[in-house]
């Protein structure tokens, strides 16, 4: 059986932010409104005094097996693939926003109506989305069915995002998972993350 996951090289991403503008284009996603990026760039200094340094710190959702957007969504459209994708049915969603605030990755936004005339404006006749609703990653699903990654994998120039199945051994996104290399971020709230980073330092956000 496949299993999705995404591992991040905090120490090879360059913060250039070529992620942010492949996953807005291939997903249609609301540019306009900082706030409303399906994934985020975070530029950040650590450290004090002289012993600072600067880290870029790439959010996404991070597709839990034990989703707690899945289990508050009161219509259900909020599913889960078996592949381990998680994403939003628009054509159920209400855009109650119970999901935005059950996400302890704060990876959840809303789509409105003005969203979509814009969108309508924006991306032109090729604009898919057909009605508002809750909105995140969703891993490129339609990529993925194509034997592709995710956009934000194919575009990034330090490689510092790798996407690849976890049931697969011989997979290196696996086999970093499997050694400790890549970890998840707050593993101890149970929601058990797919998408984990490799870094040196331990990050504070």
């Amino acid at each position: 059986m496949t299993h999705y996951a995404m591992v991040i090289d905090l120490n090879t991403c360059v913060g250039c932010n070529a992620c942010m503008a492949a996953c807005a284009m291939e997903n249609q996603t609301p540019v306009w409104d900082k706030n409303k990026w399906r994934t985020y760039v975070h530029d950040k200094e650590i450290g004090l005094g002289s012993d600072v340094q600067r880290r870029f710190f790439p959010r996404l959702c991070n597709h839990c097996d034990n989703p707690p957007c899945m289990t508050v969504c009161p219509t259900g459209a909020t599913q889960k693939k078996a592949n381990g994708i998680v994403f939003v049915d628009q054509d159920l969603c209400m855009g109650c926003g119970a999901c935005a605030m059950a996400c302890p990755y704060h990876a959840r936004v809303p789509v409105t109506r003005r969203d979509m005339r814009e969108g309508r404006e924006f991306y032109g006749s090729d604009y898919r989305r057909s009605s508002p609703s809750m909105d995140k990653c969703s891993f490129c699903d339609h990529l993925v069915e194509q034997g592709r990654k995710p956009a934000c994998v194919e575009t990034c120039v330090g490689s510092s995002r790798m996407f690849g199945d976890l049931d697969d051994p011989n997979d290196p996104v696996a086999q970093m998972v499997a050694s400790g290399a890549a970890r998840a971020l707050m593993p101890h709230i149970g929601t058990r993350p797919n998408v984990y980073y490799i870094d040196d330092i331990r990050w504070r956000g």
